[in-house]
């Protein structure tokens, strides 16, 4: 039989290490409490002093203000509530669409670092050190000054892709009209995605038991095309657009990407891709030069080796610096005040000059960029774990 594991119990007991620790302890818990119950009722009684409301009740009133740029739609009659939905909307907008982005141009740029090609390599090196050394606000009104001023007017709009123009009143783009076979699209799209992913982890398991690794490639474009394809044509298969069409003073139709959201968007990528781009650098040189010699010598090409070998044993040091650019861009998106974007921060600011409730809409302010770094941080995470070593 296996001797039965020993414990020793904690005494409260000054005279023990393990005592004194709990003693420690409690302490500091009563002695946080104590400050916190201070600052509250200071503050508390300070505002009643001031005769200054308090609590959230305000948020089911009547906002009063527009929002010029809103996902859902938003009269001056919706309460602050929806207000704030609608900022935090916008924020959530903005942040996603500049991971992405970063993400994707962040990469190209720290693999182009460590090019052969002399001129790609310097201008790659030029874009990190000169992006990065230039405040991002500064590059923000940069960014719009150059939309806003540069830019020609809407009648002389440039013509980027069909039915797709550039001017000073933002990005115009056609849009299809929304209807059930759209729907059916985007749901088509999910499940495309769902069985892409199975048909990985079946061809990861016929490799691990086979040797053989078997070619997806082909089947999972065809499941992400012909899913949505056919939820498309379930639906009736409608091919009207909403197309923008320019007039003499503006261009009206499809959908708009306002010159506030074109110059936050492009500001908070091309700033966060210059560090993204060191970290991956950084990461790709983390790997054993005997990895890449490895892959030559199976006659692997350099992109394969790059895309097959060197970027997935790289993943495991990029990842962890990656969190904190994701959660820098996140936040960094509240300068949006500084050129005029909606976010949740500029709501806060509009409805705490309307109602005098500071501390309710700071509050706000913090619990909803704590929860969404939070998010961020804990998908990361969950991913970093993926993309770990498993010892055996």
């Amino acid at each position: 039989m296996l001797p039965k594991k020993i414990t020793r119990k904690r005494k409260l007991s000054w005279s023990t290490e393990s005592g004194r620790g709990l003693i420690y302890q409690a302490v500091a818990v009563i002695a946080l409490a104590l400050v916190s119950w201070y600052l509250l009722s200071n503050t508390n009684k300070n505002l009643n002093m001031m005769q200054i409301r308090t609590g959230f009740g305000f948020l089911s009133q009547p906002a009063g203000f527009d929002i010029g740029e809103s996902m859902f739609g938003f009269i001056p009659s919706d309460s602050y509530l929806r207000a704030f939905v609608t900022g935090l909307a916008n924020t959530l907008r903005v942040a996603f669409a500049g991971i992405v982005l970063a993400t994707l141009l962040g990469t190209l740029i720290g693999i182009g670092r460590l090019s052969k090609n002399f001129l790609l390599r310097k201008l790659c090196d030029g874009y990190v050190e000169t992006l990065r050394n230039i405040p991002l606000l500064i590059q923000l009104l940069a960014t719009y000054l150059v939309i806003t001023e540069l830019l020609p007017s809407a009648n002389d709009a440039i013509v980027l892709l069909p039915y797709t123009y550039l001017s000073k009143s933002g990005l115009q783009l056609p849009i299809p009209e929304w209807s059930i076979s759209w729907s059916l699209a985007v749901l088509g799209f999910v499940v495309a995605l769902f069985c892409a992913h199975l048909i990985r982890r079946s061809a990861r398991r016929k490799q691990d038991v086979t040797g053989y690794a078997p070619k997806i490639f082909w089947p999972i474009l065809l499941t992400i095309v012909a899913l949505p394809a056919a939820g498309w044509l379930l639906g009736g298969a409608p091919l009207t657009l909403d197309i923008p069409e320019v007039t003499v003073f503006n261009i009206s139709g499809g959908v708009a990407l306002t010159p506030e959201f074109l110059a936050l968007l492009i500001g908070l990528t091309l700033y966060t891709a210059s560090y993204i781009a060191e970290i991956v650098r950084a990461g790709i040189q983390a790997v054993s030069t005997g990895q890449v010699e490895a892959s030559a010598s199976l006659g692997l090409s350099r992109p394969q080796a790059l895309r097959l070998v060197v970027l997935p044993q790289a993943m495991r040091v990029i990842v962890p610096p990656l969190t904190s650019q994701y959660l820098n861009l996140t936040k960094n998106s509240s300068l949006a005040v500084t050129v005029g974007y909606p976010d949740i921060v500029s709501i806060a600011n509009t409805s705490l000059n309307q109602n005098g409730q500071a501390l309710e809409c700071i509050s706000l302010i913090m619990l909803v960029y704590l929860t969404i770094s939070l998010l961020i941080a804990a998908f990361m995470n969950w991913y970093n774990q993926r993309m770990m070593l498993v010892e055996r």
